[in-house]
């Protein structure tokens, strides 16, 4: 009788302790892109400081805020987690561009990224193919969409794919795709 209370209890810590859906983890759970990876969609967007980068999905903010760093570009991140807004916001004053930046609560499936040149992308191939009317239809020719490891879908295939191993061993695939 002890053991089935027990096991009881333990279901109902579990039950409380699952994660509410959000539109963001509908997407892609978070996990923060390595130092290096960011550095290398740059790269490969050939981010410029006329540039207005858009990272949708931003977390943290690491990759705005390395923008706005490294290449003097805007940026723009937009996330559903308003704890994860709160701390890109922090990050982005610690690296004092908090000028350059700015991070927003807001649903990536509804928003307006007409402004961006670059989108960045650390979200599911499902997720990236429910984006791509909305990021084809906004975008103004010339612009770039990055994403780190998952693709459009087979019907769009990437203009340039760059394999690699990180900082940390990992194999990586980025892609990127121009608006044309």
């Amino acid at each position: 009788m002890l053991k089935l209370a027990g096991l009881t209890g333990l279901f109902a810590l579990v039950a409380v302790c699952q994660p509410v859906a959000t539109a963001s983890q509908s997407l892609a759970p978070f996990i923060a892109t390595p130092e290096d990876v960011v550095e290398r969609m740059l790269m490969l967007a050939k981010v410029n400081r006329d540039d207005v980068v858009y990272d949708l999905g931003c977390g943290d903010g690491r990759i705005p805020i390395a923008a706005a760093k490294t290449y003097g570009a805007r940026g723009v991140g937009l996330d559903t987690d308003s704890t994860l807004i709160s701390l890109a916001r922090t990050n982005a004053a610690a690296a004092g561009v908090d000028r350059l930046v700015d991070f927003r609560v807001e649903d990536v499936l509804k928003a307006d990224v007409s402004p961006a040149t670059v989108v960045t992308l650390y979200l599911l191939t499902s997720s990236n193919e429910r984006l791509r009317p909305m990021l084809t239809r906004q975008l103004k020719p010339g612009a770039r969409i990055v994403s780190h490891a998952f693709s459009m879908g087979r019907d769009w295939p990437a203009d340039k794919v760059d394999q690699f191993v990180s900082a940390r061993g990992d194999e990586v695939t980025l892609y990127l795709w121009t608006i044309r």
